[in-house]
C-alpha cells in the first residue's frame, strides 16, 4: 500500500444542510459530485460529504453517531491572525466555535470549531512547520 489518502468522507445527517456549510465556507463542488453524494478537489485528495446512513449500508455495519469519533480535520494557515478570522468564518456559516483561537503548549497558535454533524476542524498557525505558496504542508 502507497503511503497517501485518496478521499476523506464524512458521514453527516443531513447532507443538503452539510453541502449548505461548506458552500457558505467557500468550498466548491466537484464536477463528479451527484445528488446522494458531493466531492471537493483538496489537490492531492478528495474531501467527500456522503449521508451517514448511506455509508453505513455501504460499509455493511453500523456507524457511530456522525461526528462522535475521534478525527480532526486539520486546516492550516499562513499567518497566526488568520486562526481567528477562520474560526469566525465557520461559526458565521453556523459551526460552532469549540476552542477558540490561543496559543498552544508547541509554539503555535490554534482554535476548533466544529461543523453543524459535529466534525472537529482545527485550525492551526504553525511557525515550525510553514505553508507553501500554495497552501501545501510539507513534513519531513
Amino acid at each position: 500500500m502507497d503511503q497517501r489518502i485518496s478521499i476523506i468522507t464524512l458521514g453527516v445527517r443531513d447532507l443538503a444542510a452539510a453541502r449548505s456549510f461548506y458552500q457558505r465556507l467557500g468550498f466548491t463542488e466537484a464536477g463528479i459530485s451527484q445528488q446522494a453524494i458531493a466531492f471537493y478537489d483538496m489537490g492531492i485528495f478528495a474531501f467527500a460529504l456522503y449521508a451517514a446512513s448511506d455509508l453505513a449500508d455501504d460499509i455493511g455495519e453500523p456507524l457511530q453517531a456522525p461526528g462522535k469519533s475521534p478525527v480532526t480535520l486539520a486546516y492550516n494557515v499562513h499567518e497566526k491572525g488568520e486562526v481567528a478570522t477562520i474560526l469566525a468564518e465557520a461559526e458565521a456559516a453556523g459551526g460552532r466555535i469549540v476552542k477558540p483561537a490561543q496559543d498552544v503548549f508547541w509554539g503555535g497558535h490554534s482554535g476548533y470549531f466544529t461543523d453543524p454533524d459535529g466534525h472537529y476542524w482545527e485550525v492551526a498557525w504553525n511557525p515550525h512547520s510553514p505553508l507553501d505558496a500554495a497552501g501545501a504542508l510539507r513534513i519531513s
